[in-house]
């Protein structure tokens, strides 16, 4: 199992830009690549986004192309994501998963996601 302290999460007015980030607890994040999954409530988990473990390579689901940023500093152990313009529809849990590889992210079926942080989009 992999732990993680999430920051950045709470409540956030439509449109105005946040960064989520997650620090790994006890074990190198340069080892694996980190991608970024939500769930909204009532809604199936889905992929976000995927970086490398060197941070020079990213991914996303096309979904979140041109609305999502993601990115890390290994020197801190964390990695970040940028909700360049948040709506409605981005209300949900966030999670940070680390992963050997950002191939096909977006079918990660692991058991283990540990907490989360919550994200509200409201005015």
């Amino acid at each position: 199992q992999f732990y993680f302290a999430y920051s950045g999460g709470g409540s956030v007015q439509p449109g105005r830009s946040l960064n989520l980030s997650c620090t790994a607890d006890r074990f190198t994040l340069s080892r694996y690549a980190i991608a970024w999954f939500r769930q909204a409530p009532g809604k199936e988990r889905e992929g976000i986004s995927c970086i490398n473990n060197a941070g020079d390579t990213t991914s996303y689901a096309d979904s979140a192309k041109g609305r999502f940023i993601v990115s890390r500093d290994n020197a801190r152990n964390t990695a970040y994501l940028q909700i360049e313009s948040p709506n409605l529809d981005d209300t949900a849990v966030y999670y940070c998963i680390p992963l050997m590889q950002c191939d096909n992210f977006v079918s990660y079926g692991g058991g283990y996601w540990g907490r989360g942080t919550p994200v509200t989009v409201s005015s």
